[in-house]
């Protein structure tokens, strides 16, 4: 009430950011991430922190509830669907949607804080993505990795798709995406048994998804692109320059695309049999 009765008087808009994260046994993680929302700061611009949760026994509610009450409990159900839970609890002009393994960077928040003061309804906005990998940033590989996070609620997003290719979507049309100048990071691997071990969920996840949309097998599939996939990566976007962890992005990204492939070979024969 008061805030509204200031702007009334000064002729000041108040805006308010809704950051959506979802949640499962992230108490590694959630503590930074949580941290780095609070340095979008502007005196019109009001935070609401919303965290999903499918059912944590670690201490993520405990730590979450340090910075936010607005901590909801919803059975996982898919990553689309409880990030459109997410969206039902917001009450935002603007959503931003971040991973509970993310950190945003001091340039990237006041950026995120500028935009959304200025409220264009028409325009939704990509972060880019720089990957913290076995103690250093990864300027190379798998950079820029550019995800649409920031959107006004006036255009109606949702979230449409499963397994590892989910997307917004919106119900208006005619939307200007831009990419914003500065990137968050990204604590994706704990370790190189973790890295592989998530490869390998990523590419059963993938494989899953191609069966049920019908995309056939090709024995060229298993030779060609994931050679092509390790020269995208460590060669034209130059990988080879972050050492010897771009060898190893290079490796599990031709891992990851031959595991796939594979893997829907499986699926297919299985289905004959």
């Amino acid at each position: 009430f008061f805030k509204l009765l200031f702007s009334y008087f000064v002729k000041i808009k108040f805006m308010k950011l809704s950051i959506i994260i979802i949640t499962f046994n992230e108490e590694v993680n959630i503590k930074r991430t949580l941290e780095s929302v609070h340095k979008i700061k502007s005196n019109n611009l009001e935070l609401e922190i919303i965290v999903i949760d499918s059912g944590s026994n670690d201490n993520t509610e405990n730590i979450c509830k340090n910075y936010t009450q607005d901590f909801y409990f919803n059975s996982w159900s898919g990553y689309s669907n409880q990030k459109n839970f997410g969206l039902s609890k917001s009450t935002g002009e603007w959503i931003l949607f971040l991973d509970a393994d993310e950190e945003l960077t001091e340039n990237l928040a006041k950026e995120i804080g500028s935009l959304c003061l200025e409220n264009i309804e028409n325009t939704c906005y990509n972060i880019k993505r720089k990957t913290f990998y076995l103690g250093k940033l990864m300027n190379y590989s798998w950079y820029p990795d550019i995800k649409l996070r920031l959107v006004n609620k006036v255009n109606e997003p949702y979230w449409e798709g499963d397994y590892v290719h989910e997307s917004i979507k919106f119900k208006s049309t005619e939307l200007s995406n831009k990419t914003l100048q500065n990137y968050l990071i990204h604590y994706s691997y704990k370790n190189i048994t973790h890295h592989f071990e998530k490869t390998l969920i990523y590419a059963i996840l993938s494989s899953k998804d191609y069966f049920q949309k019908a995309k056939k097998f090709r024995y060229k599939n298993l030779i060609i692109n994931p050679l092509f996939a390790f020269i995208k990566l460590y060669i034209i976007r130059k990988g080879f320059l972050d050492g010897w962890r771009g060898l190893l992005a290079g490796f599990s990204t031709s891992y990851y695309t031959f595991m796939k492939y594979i893997l829907l070979k499986e699926l297919e024969s299985n289905k004959k049999k």
